[in-house]
């Protein structure tokens, strides 16, 4: 007895390889085979990847028809199934890159139509220009190092590995300078932050 691609026993005796090379032929049934094997590893990882069930179904079918409209699979190169998995690694990993540049774009946008803080009202920015003019005196009060170290770190938001590099001198000297100064700033301040 022959057993043809439509037949359900011939249908799992054959290959992945076999299958695939049907699709030429009798592309229904050959997917529908391939579909049955191979839709919950395509699935799993999908869902690991993307995190959302509404996108691994979709990257799930889209895989799929992949098969059939234009597939670059070469059973020399390796088996089916690692194909797939390459094949739908690669697919959602460009998805979650899409969805993070449309992400940022949107805050883009968002941070530019809506402002950061709500507008103060003028005893608020009075408070808030008495407070600036205390803390650059207080900065001003600082010796040379420590003030210098200060400014990197929160003016120019340098690391203090960057500091050091950019003072060459010692990580060790840039942090110590660092705790004295903020010692000394919290102590000069200490009337205003209460």
């Amino acid at each position: 007895m022959v057993r043809t691609a439509s037949d359900p026993v011939a249908s799992r005796e054959q290959s992945d390889a076999e299958l695939f090379a049907a699709l030429a032929v009798d592309q229904a049934h050959a997917l529908g085979c391939l579909y049955d094997r191979h839709a919950g590893l395509v699935y799993g990882l999908a869902m690991r990847i993307l995190g959302a069930p509404a996108e691994a179904e979709d990257l799930t079918q889209e895989i799929f028809l992949t098969l059939c409209t234009h597939c670059d699979f070469d059973p020399r190169r390796g088996p089916f199934t690692a194909f797939l998995a390459m094949l739908t690694r690669s697919r959602a990993i460009d998805r979650v890159r899409a969805r993070t540049r449309k992400t940022r774009f949107v805050e883009r946008w968002t941070h530019a139509i809506v402002p950061a803080e709500p507008v103060a009202s003028p005893s608020e920015a009075l408070s808030a220009a008495e407070c600036t003019e205390r803390v650059r005196a207080a900065l001003a009060e600082l010796p040379e190092d420590q003030r210098r170290v200060l400014e990197l770190s929160y003016y120019r938001g340098l690391t203090q590995l960057e500091i050091a590099d950019e003072l060459d001198t010692p990580i060790g000297t840039v942090k110590s300078w660092t705790r004295r100064g903020l010692l000394r700033m919290r102590a000069s301040l200490a009337p205003i932050l209460g």
